[in-house]
């Protein structure tokens, strides 16, 4: 068994490609294959979540708490990521996406204080948290918010 052999098991896979209510002897005529009657049997299907006036699920369960509109998504990044860069680089958002240590910048990036820094470097970041500004002034970098 490899790749080039692999197809779905026998009867697994149904052509939906027949006519449908083209007389009885085709096997599917008169009521075409929807039965007698009913709401099913009609035209204008309900719509999703529908229970035939009973208060539909999503109306019966509670909704708790709410969803600030202007709430901001900031990622956090600590200073000890900013170690992969050389000596006199400026770092900004964009090098580090290119270098993987953010993925999806979101709102915005925050440098947190966490760890050490040893290169000189000038960052530019959204926020700046006091003891990352600290930190990356006292080894003679620059922090710049953007």
């Amino acid at each position: 068994m490899d790749l080039s052999n692999l197809r779905p098991a026998d009867g697994a896979k149904q052509s939906d490609n027949f006519r449908r209510g083209r007389g009885h002897g085709s096997g599917n005529g008169k009521t075409a294959g929807k039965g007698h009657k009913g709401q099913k049997a009609r035209s204008g299907a309900t719509r999703p979540g529908f229970e035939g006036g009973q208060m539909p699920l999503y109306r019966r369960i509670p909704k708790r708490g709410f969803k600030n509109r202007n709430s901001k998504e900031i990622i956090g990044i600590n200073l000890s990521a900013l170690e992969v860069f050389e000596n006199d680089t400026v770092v900004s958002v964009e090098t580090l996406i290119e270098q993987g240590i953010v993925k999806n910048p979101r709102d915005g990036v925050k440098i947190l204080g966490g760890g050490e820094l040893t290169k000189k470097l000038t960052v530019q970041a959204n926020a700046f948290s006091a003891s990352a500004k600290e930190k990356i002034e006292a080894v003679g970098g620059k922090a710049e918010v953007i």
